[in-house]
């Protein structure tokens, strides 16, 4: 059976454009550069993707209207939650300019960026407050940007308000150098091994957590295996007749 190409002439299928990623427009604040697959920087990349080279750039503070997540530029859905959560914090006698570092719209997906200080606070406004209502949090991630010098530690928390059926996502940067952020295990008790496991990766400390342990790794292991700048490293691996390398004993390609 032929393949159908572009009506256009581009000699692409038909349909190839929507199955490509948007790309984010050229804006934000650049962290970085990116080289291979993976980013590995020390000979490690066994990918064959060598020759890649990507800026690391994250998204920037959006102008209103946020519009929603149909991609409306609009006022919609997301303005509301901004301004509910904005009025709620001036109830509660919060300055919104100083625990709302930035709002960002990306993606069709809403996040506010939290003063660390104030995550708390937010967390269990967004949770009671009648027009909020966002009462499950469904787990908190680590990322890592070794770049964003002051803050290279993040995490990612992914909010859900059944009321509403809303999805929004909080966000929270510390430095390396003091990787403290206050727990969210009493606003959200489901919290609580997602931050076991956070900490347990990336080495983030969530103070107030009332047992934060490893859970994956071994007690008295040393390091966080998802940080970008920890060392691939590994144990060969055997088959009948052959082996396998460890990850950094492996050839790269250039």
């Amino acid at each position: 059976m032929s393949e159908q190409k572009n009506p256009e002439g581009s000699g692409e299928p038909a349909g190839q454009e929507e199955a490509v990623p948007a790309q984010r427009e050229d804006t934000g604040e650049v962290i970085g550069t990116r080289r291979g697959m993976f980013g590995a920087d020390n000979g490690g990349d066994t990918t064959g993707y060598g020759g890649l080279v990507r800026t690391v750039r994250l998204p920037g503070a959006s102008s209103r209207p946020y519009g929603g997540p149909d991609g409306a530029e609009s006022y919609g859905e997301f303005d509301e939650i901004a301004d509910e959560l904005e009025g709620a914090l001036d109830e509660a006698g919060l300055v919104p300019e100083n625990v709302i570092e930035k709002t960002v719209v990306d993606r069709a997906e809403l996040t506010f960026h939290i003063e660390r200080g104030a995550l708390p606070a937010v967390a269990r406004i967004l949770r009671d407050d009648p027009a909020l209502r966002f009462e499950l949090c469904t787990g908190v991630s680590g990322v890592h940007f070794p770049g964003d010098t002051g803050r290279e530690l993040h995490a990612v928390y992914h909010l859900r308000s059944i009321t509403h059926n809303r999805l929004i996502r909080l966000e929270v940067s510390t430095p390396d150098a003091d990787p403290h952020i206050p727990s969210l295990v009493e606003v959200y008790p489901t919290n609580d091994w997602h931050e076991r496991e956070t900490y347990d990766f990336f080495g983030l400390i969530f103070d107030g957590h009332p047992a934060l342990t490893r859970i994956m790794m071994p007690d008295d292991w040393q390091g966080f295996p998802q940080r970008k700048d920890y060392p691939l490293g590994g144990i060969p691996v055997e088959y009948k007749g052959a082996q396998i390398p460890a990850p950094d004993q492996r050839r790269s390609y250039s």
